[in-house]
């Protein structure tokens, strides 16, 4: 895959002096250095990974998806962030997973609003096969919208990751959610090996992976860098990058945590861009208490997707017509067309 460089990039004429961390297109990425980039100077950091974001995609472009919670609640995952755990009183309720009918009028209604990505998500900690079976069932509905389809399910087995592939399913997420070592400070009913599995089993089916994590869940900053090393270091990296911040939800273990400055957060889209190249950045969770200005920073950083509509799963979101207003604002423009 290649891309054109813009020649607004063409003419800057920059090269990095030696004491710069470099940004190269493909590289294997340790956790000092990815650290070294975070703790560049806000305006130096922002220049470099704008500088890779016009080499590798051209300017204007957000990729709009919409998320859509087709089974929500009930969880038996104990995560610290997650409202839908049925380990905390969230107020959230354990809902059956939804019909084609439900989810269809839901993906028209994104995809007539802009969105070319509609992605389901199901509150499970692994589904059983009679389960991939009726989200075979949603994901040919979707599909037959001419809508990208992802679906966010919990743990897979091979065999259920190829069922999904056969249904037509372009990408999976499964977010690793922070760096290995501070992993079981939020969550314990799990490893972090069992994520990777299930990643190995998704690219070994032939789909797109969307992987990302939250920022804000008490973490160090050396857990940020940690993070984007694990992502980073994917082979290939992730084709989705969706990067959280953390959406405090009284009830859940998190539900006190200090908020993510708005300029860290910025900082860690810059570092994902400028070391996954080529990866849809998304804006995810929290960006509704950002503001536009720092959505407009998020997007000079290299963001160049959001998820698109009122809501996430079950946290708030900013609506259409704000997402609408603050592209125009900003002379973006949405993807008209199916992703690269």
């Amino acid at each position: 895959m290649t891309h054109a460089t813009p020649a607004a990039a063409q003419s800057m004429h920059w090269h990095a002096p030696a004491n710069r961390p470099a940004a190269p297109t493909d590289q294997r990425w340790t956790v000092d250095a990815i650290q070294a980039l975070l703790d560049l100077p806000f305006m130096e950091l922002l220049f470099q990974a704008q500088t890779v974001h016009r080499a590798q995609w051209p300017a204007g472009e957000i990729e709009l998806a919409t998320l859509l919670s087709v089974k929500t609640g009930g969880c038996p995952e104990n995560c610290g962030y997650c409202p839908q755990s049925a380990a905390f009183e969230t107020g959230v309720k354990a809902e059956k997973l939804m019909d084609v009918d439900e989810v269809t009028r839901a993906a028209r209604a994104a995809r007539d609003a802009g969105a070319t990505r509609f992605c389901m998500g199901a509150a499970w900690r692994a589904p059983k096969d009679r389960d991939i079976e009726k989200m075979s069932a949603l994901i040919g509905a979707v599909k037959n919208l001419g809508l990208q389809t992802c679906a966010t399910l919990g743990m897979l087995q091979p065999h259920q990751a190829l069922a999904l592939r056969d249904a037509g399913l372009d990408y999976y997420n499964h977010n690793l959610d922070t760096a290995p070592e501070y992993y079981q400070d939020v969550v314990s009913t799990r490893q972090y090996q069992d994520r990777l599995d299930t990643l190995q089993a998704v690219r070994a089916a032939g789909i797109n992976v969307c992987c990302g994590g939250i920022i804000g869940m008490g973490e160090e900053v050396v857990h940020r860098a940690g993070l984007i090393a694990q992502l980073a270091n994917m082979e290939p990296y992730p084709d989705s990058v969706p990067i959280n911040s953390l959406v405090p939800v009284p009830g859940t273990p998190l539900a006190d945590s200090e908020p993510v400055d708005p300029l860290d957060f910025v900082r860690v889209i810059a570092v994902a861009r400028i070391t996954m190249p080529r990866a849809r950045v998304r804006l995810s969770a929290g960006r509704q208490q950002f503001g536009e200005a720092v959505q407009a920073l998020c997007f000079m950083a290299g963001a160049n997707s959001i998820f698109y509509g009122d809501k996430l799963l079950v946290t708030g979101n900013p609506d259409v017509a704000a997402d609408t207003a603050l592209m125009h604002k900003l002379g973006l423009k949405g993807l008209v067309v199916a992703d690269r």
